[in-house]
C-alpha cells in the first residue's frame, strides 16, 4: 500500500521577478536539487537572515513560510520545527488566524515526521477548528486528509474514514483535484484493510477515473501507485490472476519510477513476483524479489525489505530448499529487530513458525504477546484521538461559559445602573424602561437554552464513546485471544499430516465455528450475551475451571457456595463474573507463573463474593492500574454497582476480591 506524497515545493511559485532580488534569487537557488544539500542549506540561511530583520507583516510571514518549505523538503525537520515555531509566534502577536492555522499544520507534519502522532493530531485538530470558522474549505480539507492519514498511520481505520468523509463533504464545487485523489486513495487503502475489498476497489476506481480527468505531475507517479494499491487489493482477495496486469501496468512508467519514485518501484516488483509465485507461474522467479530487495536495501526500507525476505523465503520453502528458506525468515527476524517498529516482527515470526515446526510454539508465543501489545498501544492512541477532540471541545465550552457568566455580570450591573437613573426620571420613560429590561431578560433566556443544547450535545457524543468502548471490551475478552490461539496452531499444523495433527485440526476447527458464532451474536444484539452464560452460570464456570486445568500446569482449586441463589441473581451480574473470572485466569497465565490458582464464591449478608487469588510472582498493583485488563474488571465490577479490591506485591502473589451486592 502506497500514500501519494507531494513535497511542500510544489505549492509555491519558484520563480524569480528580477535578478536584483537577492532574497528571491537565495529562495530558488535553495530549491535547487542539483545542488548540494550544504549549498542549498547555505542559501536557505541568507534568506533566513533577510527575512528576521524585516517589520512582523504578512509577507515576512509568507517568507518564513517559503523557508521553512525549502528545509521539509532537505528533511531537515529541527529547523522546519524552530521556523513553524517563530511564524507560530509572529503571527499570534499579530493576531493573524491564517497564519496560525498554517503554523500549526506545520508543526502537525513536523511531530508525524518524529512518530509523535498524539501531539501531532493535537495540532492538525487546532488547524482544523480554525479554517472551519473561516469557511476555509480547500485547507480544511487538507487538514482533514492529513488527520486521516495519521489515524491509518495508527490502525485507528473507523477515525480515518470519518475524518475522510469530513474532508470530502467540503469539497463538493471547490477545485482541489489534488487533494481529492489522495482522500479517494486513502479510503481505498482503508477499506482494504478493514477487509471491505469491493468497496475498496470502488475507491481505487474513484481515485483512477480523478487521475484521468486531471493528472498530477510525473514526479509524483500518481498512476503506478493506484495500480500498485488496486492489484494490493486483489492480492489480498486471493485473486492473483486479477492482481497481475495492475502490477504490470504500474510498471510500464519504468524509467520515470527510478527517477522519481524508486521505493514505488520496488513494491511493484515485489508485489508482481508475489502473485505470480502464489499461481505457481515461474517466470521472473525469484530475480523480481532480489531486485526489489536491492532497490529496498539501497532506500533503507525496513518494512520493505522484511517483506520481500519472507516472500523469499515462501518461494524457496515452496521449492524444497528448508536451508535458503530459514536464511531469508531469520535474515527477516534480525532486520526486524534492528528497527523501532516491533510490528516488524510479526511476519518473520509466522513465517518461522511454519519453517521450523519444532519451534513453532516458541515463535507462535512470541508472536500472540506481540500482537496483543501493538493492538492495546492502537486502541490507546484512538483513545488519545477522541480525547484530544474531546478535551478541545470542551475547553472551548467551558470559554463560552465563561464569557456569558462575565456578559451576565455586566448585564446585571447595568441593570442597577438604569435603576438608578429610573429614578431621576419622569413617569413617562417608565414603560419604555421596561420594555428594555423585558429585552435583556429574553436575550438572557435564550443563550439558558442554548447552552443547554451544547450541553447535550456533549451527553450524546459521550454515551457513543463510551458504547464504543462496551463493545471493544467485549471483543477483547472473549473473542481475539481465542481468535489469535487458534489461528496460530492451525499454522503450525499445515504442514503435518498425521492423524494426531488431523484431530487437533478438527478440534481447532470445532473451536471457531464457536467463536464465529461469539462473533454473530455481538454483531447481532450488543446487549444480549450467550444464553449459555445465562441458563447454567455455575455448569459454564466449571467448565471454564476444567479446561484451566487441563491447558495449563498451574493447579485450579474452586469452591462454590452451595447457599447461592443463582436464579435470583440478574444475567448481567452473571455475564460480568464470568468475564472477571475469565479475564483474571488469562492475566495468571501470561504473567504470575503460578503454581496454585484458588477461585470461591461466597454467599455474604446482602451480598456475593467472589475471591480470586494465586501464588504467583505479583506485580506492583500501582502501575498496573491503567492496564487494560485491570480496567476491563473494574469497568464490569461498577457495572454490577459492586467493588473491586486487588491486591499484590511481587513475590507474593496476588488477590482480587470482588463484592456485589443482592
Amino acid at each position: 500500500m502506497i500514500f501519494l506524497g507531494c513535497t511542500k515545493k510544489n505549492t509555491e511559485n519558484q520563480t524569480t521577478t528580477s535578478s536584483e532580488d537577492s532574497l528571491s534569487a537565495y529562495l530558488s537557488k535553495a530549491n535547487d536539487f542539483s545542488s548540494s544539500t550544504k549549498k542549498r542549506q547555505e542559501y536557505i540561511q541568507k534568506a533566513f537572515t533577510i527575512i528576521i530583520d524585516q517589520e512582523n507583516d504578512s509577507l515576512q510571514r509568507v517568507n518564513l513560510f517559503r523557508v521553512a518549505n525549502r528545509y521539509y523538503n532537505l528533511n531537515d525537520w529541527k529547523k522546519y520545527q524552530e521556523i513553524a515555531k517563530i511564524v507560530l509566534e509572529k503571527s499570534e502577536i499579530s493576531k493573524d488566524t491564517v497564519s496560525i492555522a498554517k503554523a500549526y499544520s506545520y508543526l502537525g507534519d513536523y511531530y508525524v515526521s518524529q512518530g509523535v502522532s498524539d501531539t501531532a493530531f493535537t495540532y492538525y485538530f487546532k488547524a482544523e477548528k480554525i479554517y472551519l470558522q473561516q469557511n476555509d474549505n480547500i485547507n480544511l480539507a487538507k487538514t482533514r486528509l492529513n488527520k486521516a492519514q495519521l489515524q491509518y498511520k495508527e490502525s485507528d481505520f473507523l477515525g480515518c474514514e470519518i475524518s475522510a468523509f469530513k474532508a470530502l463533504r467540503v469539497l463538493k464545487g471547490v477545485n482541489a483535484d489534488e487533494t481529492l485523489y489522495e482522500l479517494y486513495n486513502l479510503l481505498g487503502l482503508v477499506y482494504n484493510e478493514l477487509g471491505e475489498y469491493n468497496k475498496a476497489i470502488e475507491y481505487h476506481n474513484k481515485a483512477l477515473k480523478s487521475l484521468n480527468e486531471n493528472p498530477t505531475p510525473i514526479e509524483f507517479q500518481s498512476m503506478a501507485t493506484s495500480m500498485n494499491n488496486m492489484g494490493f487489493v486483489y492480492q489480498n482477495m486471493n485473486q492473483h490472476k486479477k492482481a497481475i496486469p495492475y502490477f504490470q501496468k504500474g510498471l510500464e512508467q519504468k524509467k520515470d519510477l527510478i527517477i522519481y519514485k524508486p521505493f514505488v518501484y520496488a513494491i511493484l516488483l515485489d508485489n508482481l513476483g508475489y502473485s505470480r509465485f502464489k499461481i505457481e507461474e515461474s517466470s521472473g522467479l525469484p530475480e523480481l524479489f532480489y531486485e526489489s530487495l536491492r532497490i529496498r536495501d539501497s532506500l533503507q526500507l525496513t518494512t520493505g525489505i522484511i517483506t520481500t525476505k519472507i516472500h523469499l523465503s515462501e518461494y524457496f520453502a515452496s521449492k524444497k530448499d528448508v536451508s535458503k528458506a530459514l536464511q531469508y525468515s531469520k535474515e527477516a527476524l534480525h532486520t526486524a529487530e534492528k528497527s523501532k517498529n516491533r510490528r516488524n516482527y510479526l511476519l518473520p515470526l509466522k513465517q518461522l513458525a511454519i519453517i521450523e515446526p519444532t519451534k513453532a510454539a516458541e515463535y507462535n508465543k512470541e508472536y500472540i504477546h506481540i500482537n496483543d501489545s501493538l493492538q492495546k498501544a492502537e486502541r490507546k492512541m484512538e483513545e488519545k484521538f477522541t480525547r484530544i477532540e474531546y478535551e478541545t471541545d470542551e475547553i472551548k465550552q467551558e470559554n463560552t461559559d465563561l464569557t456569558t457568566q462575565n456578559r451576565n455580570l455586566v448585564y446585571i450591573f447595568g441593570s442597577i445602573l438604569i435603576l438608578g437613573m429610573f429614578l431621576y426620571i419622569i413617569k413617562a420613560q417608565k414603560a419604555k424602561n421596561r420594555e428594555l429590561l423585558y429585552k435583556q431578560e429574553q436575550q438572557r433566556a435564550n443563550e439558558e437554552i442554548y447552552n443547554l443544547m451544547i450541553s447535550q450535545q456533549n451527553n450524546v457524543e459521550t454515551i457513543r464513546v463510551i458504547e464504543k468502548k462496551r463493545v471493544a471490551q467485549e471483543l477483547h475478552d472473549g473473542v481475539l485471544g481465542r481468535m489469535f490461539g487458534v489461528r496460530m496452531n492451525l499454522d503450525s499444523l499445515n504442514k503435518i499430516n498425521d492423524e494426531l495433527a488431523s484431530e487437533q485440526r478438527n478440534s481447532y476447527i470445532i473451536e471457531l465455528k464457536n467463536i464465529e458464532q461469539d462473533i454473530r451474536e455481538i454483531s447481532h444484539d450488543l446487549n444480549r450475551e450467550k444464553s449459555e452464560l445465562i441458563n447454567n452460570f455455575v455448569a459454564i464456570v466449571d467448565i471454564l475451571f476444567e479446561k484451566q486445568n487441563k491447558t495449563y500446569n498451574s493447579k485450579l482449586i474452586s469452591h462454590i457456595d452451595s447457599n447461592i441463589k443463582w436464579d435470583l441473581i440478574s444475567n448481567a451480574v452473571k455475564i460480568n463474573l464470568y468475564r472477571i473470572i475469565q479475564e483474571s485466569l488469562q492475566n495468571t497465565n501470561k504473567y504470575a507463573f503460578a503454581n496454585e490458582i484458588k477461585v470461591e464464591f461466597k454467599k455474604g449478608v446482602n451480598e456475593l463474593l467472589l475471591h480470586i487469588s494465586d501464588d504467583g510472582i505479583g506485580f506492583n498493583v500501582n502501575k498496573a492500574k491503567k492496564g487494560i485488563g485491570l480496567q476491563n474488571m473494574l469497568s464490569r465490577v461498577n457495572e454490577c454497582q459492586g467493588t473491586f479490591e486487588v491486591k499484590s506485591k511481587k513475590g507474593e502473589g496476588t488477590k482480587i476480591k470482588v463484592t456485589i451486592p443482592n
